[in-house]
């Protein structure tokens, strides 16, 4: 594969739209899509649509949830999934001549503490450093 196209997409809920997301990307010919505020309280990698697995982390709270959806082609590609916390997730995929680490953030809103925002930059800022 030459091309990868890596879209990014805050869905609100997740709940009952995976299908759409899948026709989404086989629409618009995106391997990677990136998904926050899935609200998902679950880690897991799941199948859904036409081959398109999604890796996921939310928590008990229902209020935040990232994921990262890989289609089919890239699927035997990923060598690592890292499901930080509910705002951080990062999927390694092997190319020719090396790795690429895709991470899918949702940062905390303007209205929420600075101390969950400075936790979520510092916690970004060591996954960013932690990529080969």
């Amino acid at each position: 594969m030459k091309l990868v196209r890596i879209g990014t997409l805050n869905v609100g809920t997740l709940t009952g739209k995976s299908r759409e997301r899948a026709d989404l990307m086989k629409r618009n010919n995106i391997q990677i899509l990136c998904l926050q505020k899935t609200r998902w309280k679950v880690e897991k990698a799941t199948v859904f649509g036409e081959a398109v697995k999604l890796f996921c982390k939310g928590d008990d709270g229902k209020r935040n949830g990232v994921g990262i959806a890989v289609s089919e082609a890239l699927k035997g590609p990923v060598s690592a999934v890292r499901r930080i916390n509910d705002r951080i997730i990062t999927v390694r995929v092997d190319v020719k001549g090396g790795c690429c680490t895709i991470i899918s953030v949702y940062a905390p809103q303007t209205e929420r503490s600075e101390g969950e925002k400075d936790e979520f930059y510092m916690t970004l800022d060591d996954v960013i450093r932690s990529v080969p």
